[in-house]
This record gives structure tokens, sequence and C-alpha cells, in this order.
């Protein structure tokens, strides 16, 4: 399979998202013509290492590049101040004075944490980002937010901070379950609700063969929304021009049902779903959204294995949680709401009566 490359452009930094089955045992010779440095600290969990760590350390070993592993437990939890300053603390031990880069080998938390130490330590050392899920593929190893959690809130300590490469083997995605992948097209299907309904359409059409790993419909499919992320990044990097901001759509409540889960029912991808059937919800009640497209996207989720009913924190946990989200500004609510396939709109000050109906109505705790 011919390998793809898309590329993040922006005023001050250009680098590649690579894309290809197979490549990662080729990663360090890549990363030899990158001349980032000498000494590589892969950052990782323990599942990542035992089904690919062999093939990547491999070949980082074998390109000449000495290479030290520190492994965090897999889970939202690791996604901590508590952890980032503890993995910095371990790289300045045993790396002071060194030509030190860092490689972020997991899922979006591991992807997270690692982008976010990489940012902190010596004030910026620099990273790549080897995703090994579908979501990190096509969303969250993509556009250079890093950041950790708080008790109260996800990401609320972070930056904007760029790898040097996004190196995506499709391969990495053959190990994963089929909750995972089920949470990878939450993303994608969001991408098509915000920006490309041919994105949506494609998904609609290849549900079976999307959720049986087929690698011909993953490396599209992983192309055509790194695609997508990479050009609303490139025009809008900080979310200063109101364009990123639409890659919000369903987060500010999913977010808000996963802290008040305390990060343990659902993955981040399955409270987005909820998340995305609430804010469409939200869009129905406001005229802004036809029904039929609504009820198509709401089909969509289902096909794909989403939860339909968010079953544990009760309507007031939700939306204290949601109060500390940060795309809020000055206390008054903002929410990416669709008007059709593939367009979207940002709206402030929507009515809490609406916002607290449409959780009611996906609820099983109201």
């Amino acid at each position: 399979m011919l390998p793809l490359r898309v590329d993040v452009s922006r005023e001050t930094i250009t680098y590649p998202i690579e894309i290809k089955s197979g490549h990662l045992k080729n990663i360090g010779s890549f990363l030899q013509k990158l001349k980032i440095g000498t000494h590589a600290v892969v950052v990782t969990n323990p599942i990542v290492r035992k089904h690919h760590g062999n093939t990547l350390l491999s070949s980082l070993r074998e390109a000449g590049f000495e290479v030290e592993v520190l492994e965090v437990p897999s889970g939202e939890e690791s996604k901590s101040a508590v952890v980032a300053f503890e993995l910095i603390a371990k790289i300045a031990e045993h790396h002071a004075g060194k030509d030190v880069f860092i490689v972020a080998f997991g899922g979006g938390v591991v992807g997270d944490l690692a982008g976010y130490v990489a940012s902190a330590y010596r004030r910026g050392i620099p990273y790549i980002q080897v995703p090994t899920t579908f979501l990190a593929q096509i969303d969250s190893a993509i556009g250079g937010k890093v950041a950790v959690d708080l008790p109260f809130g996800k990401n609320l300590v972070g930056a904007f901070y760029h790898p040097k490469v996004v190196y995506s083997d499709i391969t990495t995605l053959l190990t994963l379950d089929k909750r995972q992948i089920r949470n990878g097209l939450a993303e994608a299907v969001k991408y098509g609700v915000i920006c490309d309904k041919n994105v949506f359409f494609f998904i609609e059409s290849n549900v079976e063969a999307l959720l049986g790993c087929n690698e011909k419909v993953l490396t599209e499919i992983v192309y055509q929304c790194s695609r997508i992320k990479s050009n609303i990044v490139s025009r809008d990097e900080r979310e200063e021009k109101g364009l990123r901001v639409i890659l919000n759509f369903g987060h500010t409540v999913g977010h808000a049902i996963e802290a008040a889960c305390d990060y343990q029912e659902y993955h981040h991808g399955e409270a987005i779903a909820l998340g995305m059937r609430i804010v469409a919800e939200i869009s129905l009640q406001m005229r802004l959204a036809k029904e039929d497209d609504v009820n198509r996207l709401n089909h969509l989720l289902s096909r794909v294995g989403l939860p339909e009913r968010i079953e544990g924190p009760r309507l007031p946990e939700i939306l204290n949680r949601m109060r500390h989200d940060k795309k809020f500004k000055s206390g008054n609510n903002r929410f990416v709401l669709m008007t059709g396939l593939g367009s979207v709109k940002v709206r402030e000050g929507i009515d809490p009566q609406i916002i607290q109906s449409a959780i009611e109505k996906y609820s099983g705790n109201s």
C-alpha cells in the first residue's frame, strides 16, 4: 500500500503526517533524517509496548539512537500533573545535558501527556507523535494541543506545542479491540458532520469494513480525517479566528460526561458520541438542524455501536462539570451546533433550559 502524507503548515512550522501500513519498522531511519536529537525517551504504556514495542525500539537502536522507555499506566488517570512532573524529573535526572527528544508512543492519553512534558522540559524539547489508536491517528495526535487534566476538568493545564512528525502506522490498529475502533469512529463521524459530508457518507457505506479493521478502508479514513484536521489547524492554530473551535463539536458535553464519571464509565469517543447526540438535539430545538439530519447522525452512531443513553452521572453533575469547560467565556456557554451534514455554527448564550432538556432526553439518571 502506497504511503500517504498530509502536511500541517502554518507560519512558523511545517511538519508531516506520514500514513502507511507496516512502516513502524522504518521509523529509525526516518528520524535520522530529521536530526532532532541522539537520545530518544519513549513514553508509552505496557499494552502498547507489549504489542509494538520491539518493532519501535529495534528500529531506533539500529539507527544509532540511545533509547530509554518510560512507561505510564493505561487510562486517563495517567494524564495528570503528578505523572507529568514525575516524567520530567526522570528525564532531567538521566538525560541532563544530552540531545534528547521524546517519542509519544500510544493513544491520546500518552500523546497529550508526553507532548505536555516535551513542551515544559527546558521550555520545550523536540517530540514526535507515534499514535497507535484509531482516535489518536485521526484526531488527538494532530494539531499540537498538549495537556494534562485536573480533578474537575479535562485538559485544563496545557499548551500549543507541535510535534516534528506524526507517524501513523495503520497496522498498529489491527491489535485494537472493537471498542477502541468504535471510540475512534466517533471522532471520524464528527469530521463528517462539521465540514465534509462525504466523509460521513463514506463511514455510512463502510461501517462493517471499518469495524472489521479492513486496512484499505482504515487507511482511507485516517487519511481523510488527518487532511481535514490539518487544514483546520493550519488556518487557525490557536482558535483565534473561530475556525478551530468547530473541532469541539460534541466535546463540551462529552468532556463533562467523562469528568462526571471520574473517567471510569466511558472511553473518550463514547462520551463524545453522547455529546454529539445532545448538541444535535440542541440544534434541532433551536431550529438550526433538520430532523432528518439529526436522525441520520443518531442512526450512524448507533450502527457503529456507540452509546445511546447516559448511564451513570446525573444531570446536576454533568451541568456542574460543564461550568468548568475552558471553552466557555466569562461564564457564558458556547456550543458548536450542526446546521446540516457537513455544516456547523458556533452559538453562545444558549438558553440553559434547552441544554438541560437535551441532556435529559439522553439521560437514564436525570
